[in-house]
């Protein structure tokens, strides 16, 4: 059985998201939040296997809520619900120890492949594409690029869509387990399949090329 803590200050959404868990025999929903300071108390209280997280909470926001819990070596491996407007909050989440990411509109079965991931230690890593970045796209004057890109192995992919919110090479090395030096070679291969010479081509020609 994995125990969920659940921290979300909408009702309608919070109670969805319980009403579907509950369907699920494998998962159960341990507690529950609607502010950050509940959370603080009820995750320190019913230490569960995973927790779902909103970002924007009343009192203490989501970050200040994974912060604490890290100063505190209390946090769980902790999923970041958001939406396409938190791209910020979302990158600032990651660096505070979130294991991963989710959009708020998920279906059950990816909700549940999610929790099932995180609570046996890995990470979820989904493409972050912001509006800013689609509009990019559109108004990017044409550039050099392989058309079409030669292919992509998974784990570029995941170096990829990283890449996309905004990460580091430190900070992907960190998500997916790899050296640093590693995650360079992966990011110097993925410039060079796609044809282009930095990481912000990178992303739009992903974009294009339908990779995000």
């Amino acid at each position: 059985m994995i125990r969920v803590a659940l921290v979300e200050d909408q009702t309608l959404v919070r109670e969805g998201i319980k009403g579907l868990l509950a369907l699920e025999p494998e998962i159960e929903v341990v507690a529950d939040a609607c502010d950050g300071e509940q959370a603080l108390t009820m995750i320190r209280g019913c230490c569960p296997d995973v927790v779902l997280l909103d970002m924007r909470l009343p009192h203490l926001s989501g970050l200040d809520v994974l912060r604490r819990l890290a100063e505190l070596g209390r946090l769980p491996p902790t999923i970041i619900l958001t939406t396409f407007d938190d791209d910020h909050l979302l990158l600032e989440g990651v660096r505070a120890g979130a294991r991963g990411y989710l959009l708020k509109d998920v279906n059950l079965a990816e909700l549940v492949e999610a929790i099932r991931i995180v609570a046996r230690g890995g990470t979820i890593v989904e493409p972050v594409i912001s509006q800013r970045v689609v509009d990019g796209v559109a108004a990017e004057p044409a550039f050099e690029h392989l058309d079409p890109p030669d292919p992509l192995t998974a784990r570029e992919i995941a170096v990829l869509k990283l890449m996309t919110g905004g990460y580091s090479n430190r900070e992907i090395a960190r998500a997916l387990n790899l050296a640093e030096g590693t995650v360079k070679n992966y990011v110097s291969s993925i410039l060079s399949k796609l044809g282009v010479r930095d990481r912000t081509r990178a992303v739009l020609q992903a974009v294009r090329s339908g990779y995000l």
